[in-house]
């Protein structure tokens, strides 16, 4: 264990599985890829898919043999309220893991999945599970808790959990770096704006409210999914429109936010409509920055006093007109931009605020996968010593 230094980074989805191979002595790639669609007679299922991995990196001389291989840390999306930390996989961490199905039925599955194949492919090689949920569980009472019955909240696990966890963490640790302090020093609003979308406030290092909840349809406006609604209107849906639970589901997840607004889910596609003056387009954006301004302020409420604000994932990164919007007009919190700095594109952590703002604006890409190889990677060298 002492000369291994790569981890072995698994995102196993329902038909597809991501992996990068991460050198930890310098955080360089060494192999990444995608394999996808698994079901299908090509690739029946995720021992066929991990196989494939497995054979990819033998073949550059990188397999899952190799001693220079310390773990596989694999992304699980829901740890519920029991994992708060990366966590060395075991049968009985499984099996709280596969109790915890009905809170991610579509996406815990596949992660046990992914799991289970690599433990059998190397069985003596510690496996560790990343939860997208762990950075959310300091979140207070009065933050997690719904304002149901706490009988029925407790018995049927219904709180705020949120997710892109290793995302907010990844990035808030990033702005601090950017602004040349330590992570405690910094109070931060995370915005992770991707085709899912979530916010986050993130005090001194530690996450106090994040945007989504019970699962990742709460919040923001995203890509295909609503976010905050008034709970009535499935009701509404259900008893005047005769829409079943299923139905009202896949409405809500698959073709709500900027695709039922609009048409485009793509927020590159939305701005190139804008700009020839579809009204459609027009309004949805408008609609998808009304609500992140509205959780700027609220954050900016709850963590009382904001160092930085932090834009991150594929549209927070790329969209300067999606930054530009959500900060126009809120001067007077201490967020002023610069638009020649807000044009620039860059794959590097930058401000993009001018000098006289009293709150950083920033742009920092996010890197899920280095952030769960060095959790993984700290849990099983602290286990070895």
């Amino acid at each position: 264990m002492t000369d291994a230094s790569r981890v072995l980074v698994l995102n196993s989805g329902s038909s597809s599985v991501k992996y990068q191979l991460v050198e930890m002595a310098d955080g360089s790639r060494l192999g990444s890829g995608l394999v996808e669609r698994i079901g299908e007679p090509d690739c029946p299922d995720h021992t066929t898919a991990l196989t494939r991995i497995a054979d990819e990196l033998a073949d550059r001389g990188l397999g899952l043999d190799s001693p220079e291989l310390a773990a596989v840390g694999h992304r699980v999306v829901h740890g519920g309220s029991r994992f708060t930390a990366p966590t060395l996989i075991t049968d009985e961490v499984l099996d709280a893991v596969r109790e915890l199905i009905p809170l991610a039925p579509l996406h815990n599955p596949a992660n046990i999945t992914g799991i289970e194949v690599t433990r059998k492919l190397r069985p003596d090689l510690p496996q560790v599970a990343v939860f997208d949920t762990a950075f959310h569980t300091t979140m207070p009472e009065s933050a997690a808790r719904y304002a149901i019955d706490t009988e029925t909240a407790d018995r049927y696990a219904v709180r705020r959990y949120g997710f892109h966890g290793t995302s907010h963490q990844y990035v808030s640790r990033g702005v601090a770096r950017l602004l040349g302090k330590s992570p405690e020093a910094v109070n931060v609003i995370v915005l992770h704006l991707g085709n899912g979308a979530s916010a986050s406030a993130v005090a001194g290092g530690v996450c106090v409210d994040t945007s989504m909840g019970l699962t990742p349809l709460e919040g923001l406006v995203m890509g295909t999914r609503s976010g905050d609604l008034d709970p009535a209107v499935l009701l509404h849906l259900h008893r005047v429109g005769g829409f079943s639970m299923d139905e009202i589901d896949s409405l809500l997840n698959r073709r709500s936010g900027m695709l039922g607004l609009c048409g485009d889910n793509d927020m590159r596609e939305v701005s190139r409509r804008m700009a020839e003056g579809d009204r459609s387009a027009r309004l949805a954006f408008d609609i998808y920055v009304h609500r992140l301004r509205k959780y700027i302020g609220a954050y900016y409420a709850v963590l009382g006093r904001v160092d930085a604000i932090a834009f991150t994932a594929g549209v927070g990164e790329n969209a300067a007109d999606v930054r530009e919007a959500a900060v126009s007009g809120l001067e007077s919190l201490g967020l002023v931009l610069d638009p020649a700095l807000n044009s620039v594109r860059s794959p590097e952590p930058r401000v993009v605020s001018r000098e006289d703002s009293r709150v950083v604006i920033a742009v920092v890409p996010t890197d899920e996968e280095l952030e769960i190889a060095q959790q993984t990677f700290s849990l099983v060298s602290s286990a070895a010593q």
